[in-house]
């Protein structure tokens, strides 16, 4: 089993006891699995097996199942009394209730569902021929959201190979970025404490100075962003794993995709130069456009 997205259509034509049937089956991503069902009256009487049979094979995504005869029926139909006989009982207690509604005509009698049904049909050969064509159906509804499943995987791929690239275009400039920071922060210190303290503290110019590279050090400490740099590279390798796995992999990425977006703010909010925002942003923009497509897979 590989990568499957949530998106997927499929339409097959079989024949059956009743006629030529057409059955149509779309799945588009959601959280959950949902499944909407459309069928002919004379198929009802098996419907939760259909239902059984299409959330036996997909586990994830709003799936409508559509099925219509196509053309005109070719079997021979005969009245449902019964169904006519509860009709007539309902119309009359809507009229007792509202004496102005119309009574029923013989047309819209005959278009309510169950009031015309098939003479006669051997239902065990009609059910099996309509789930074997829905079973066909959805062997071509999950190719298809293979497919997409792999096309998503490779666009994917490629925002992990910007977050890689952005990671790797940084780490080399932080060392040098930090140390001007550091020699920038210690100069100012000195200028603006070591005359003060100097003439208000029993401190000598030796401890002055070790207490200021102290407080620079400590300064530098916080913007370290090494932790970030290698969790984002850490999450991106458990996307690339979970990539070439199988089963349902869409909660587990949505979730990398929260850690990864943590670790992008947190970048930004020790931003200490130009360089670090500006890959930060570039990141968080990375990982909104890989977290997009990820909503996508079962």
């Amino acid at each position: 089993m590989s990568v499957c997205s949530m998106t997927g259509f499929a339409y097959l034509q079989i024949p059956t006891p009743l006629g030529l049937l057409g059955i149509e089956l779309k799945s588009v991503n959601s959280r959950y699995l949902e499944v909407n069902q459309r069928i002919p009256e004379e198929l009802r009487f098996f419907e939760g097996e259909m239902r059984q049979a299409i959330t036996t094979r997909v586990t994830r995504g709003k799936v409508d199942c559509r099925m219509q005869w196509v053309g005109e029926p070719e079997f021979e139909q005969t009245l449902n009394t019964k169904a006519v006989e509860n009709l007539l009982k309902v119309q009359q207690e809507v009229l007792a209730v509202c004496a102005d509604a119309k009574v029923l005509t013989v047309s819209n009698i005959l278009q309510f569902p169950g009031v015309l049904k098939p003479a006669s049909v051997d239902e065990e050969s009609l059910k099996r021929a309509v789930m074997n064509g829905l079973q066909k159906t959805l062997e071509t509804l999950l190719e298809a959201r293979k497919r997409e499943g792999r096309a998503l995987a490779t666009v994917i791929n490629g925002y992990c190979d910007q977050i890689e690239s952005i990671v790797a275009e940084l780490a080399p400039k932080l060392p040098v970025i930090i140390e001007n920071i550091e020699s920038k922060l210690q100069d100012r210190l000195s200028e603006a404490l070591s005359n003060s303290l100097l003439e208000n503290s029993t401190l000598s110019s030796e401890e002055i100075t070790d207490r200021i590279r102290q407080e620079v050090t400590l300064y530098a400490i916080k913007l370290d962003v090494d932790e970030e740099m290698n969790r984002l590279l850490t999450h991106i390798k458990e996307v690339r794993r979970l990539l070439t796995g199988s089963g349902e992999i869409g909660k587990k990425l949505d979730f990398l995709m929260q850690e990864l977006n943590r670790e992008a703010n947190t970048l930004g909010s020790k931003a200490a130069a130009i360089e670090m925002t500006q890959a930060s942003l570039a990141l968080k923009v990375a990982i909104e456009k890989m977290r997009e497509q990820v909503q996508n897979l079962q």
